[in-house]
């Protein structure tokens, strides 16, 4: 269950902040890549911008934890200047996530809010099987029963997908969904990856996402010099941002951010009716701003998603206390018959 007592109203308000983050933000980024006015920004600058920002952020937790100015250079001379392994070793994850959000913007480029929303919860299969084999976990039979439900529901939802009338550009559903398999594969294997190398220390939560910004500072770049650097030397980096894309921005930074914090003070259960009810949120917004259409296939895809999110959350049977209280019975059992 959760990580540290909390008040259920400190809950309550993880829980909806997590909710509208997520679906707030899926839903202005596919309204920044399909209707908004104006021309198209670059995708690769604002994961770049979004990763500076995090940096920032990291920073200034990293200071409130340390306590002082003095405390906090020698903490980041100790494991940023004085630690390139550390560096190289959280350079993987950095790579994994920018390509992971450079797939979101693309995904987001051709499928609508609510499809999207509901097939990247593919992410809960991923990270279950890298769970599984890189720190040797094993899953309940509900758990393996809720990942198959949730894949058949991916499935209904694919099937017939929903259609918007709204749009302004060309869609390829073909192409959003391989960017979304991609993102899913990128997220199970770097959220797993970085829980391992978080658990093999005592490093502070924050020095690792300073570690891991870092790197993921100079690969954006890269990414944004190779994928259009001509086109951001003829037009200038910060070309077509408009306070929708800021938006954006500002919701991916603090969105990964704030997920640790949901992390450490919810629970499983809790953070399954989140990515139900932000399913729900961006399925409403979705057909109210973009004309989404609503399929029965993809209603009851939809619903099969949230119900397998809702049993993967639920805790395990304690079956080792079980087989205890029965062997004890057994006993007691015996001794009566005797």
């Amino acid at each position: 269950m959760a990580g540290e007592n909390a008040s259920v109203v400190f809950k309550v308000y993880c829980l909806t902040v997590m909710t509208l983050v997520a679906a707030a933000y899926t839903v202005a980024l596919r309204y920044t890549r399909t209707i908004s006015s104006g021309e198209l920004y670059f995708s690769t600058t604002a994961v770049c911008i979004t990763e500076v920002i995090k940096l920032i952020l990291s920073l200034g937790m990293l200071s409130k934890e340390t306590g002082s100015p003095a405390r906090l250079k020698n903490t980041l001379v100790e494991h940023v200047l004085c630690s390139p392994k550390e560096l190289l070793k959280l350079s993987v994850p950095s790579v994994v996530y920018a390509i992971q959000n450079n797939m979101a913007f693309l995904a987001l480029s051709n499928l609508d809010a609510a499809v999207y929303q509901v097939t990247y919860q593919l992410k809960i299969p991923c990270t279950a099987l890298c769970t599984v084999f890189m720190l040797n976990r094993s899953l309940s039979r509900l758990q393996w029963f809720s990942v198959f439900m949730l894949c058949g529901g991916v499935t209904l939802v694919q099937w017939r997908p929903a259609e918007a009338t709204k749009v302004q550009i060309e869609q390829n559903p073909f192409v959003g969904f391989m960017a979304i398999a991609v993102a899913v594969l990128c997220s199970g294997f770097a959220g797993v990856y970085f829980e391992k190398v978080l658990k093999s220390s005592d490093t502070s939560l924050w020095v690792r996402n300073i570690q891991m910004y870092l790197s993921g500072i100079v690969v954006t770049l890269i990414g944004v010099y190779m994928n259009d650097g001509d086109k951001i030397l003829e037009k200038g980096f910060f070309f077509g941002y408009t306070p929708w894309v800021c938006f954006v921005v500002f919701l991916a930074s603090v969105g990964g951010l704030y997920t640790s914090v949901v992390v450490k003070y919810t629970d499983n259960i809790m953070k399954g009716f989140s990515a139900a009810a932000a399913i729900v949120l961006s399925t409403v917004a979705s057909v109210l701003l973009f004309g989404l259409q609503i399929t029965i296939s993809f209603a009851s895809g939809a619903l099969l998603v949230c119900v397998s999110i809702y049993l993967y959350g639920l805790p395990k049977l304690d079956t080792s206390k079980l087989s205890r209280e029965d062997t004890d019975n057994e006993s007691k059992q015996k001794l009566i018959t005797v």
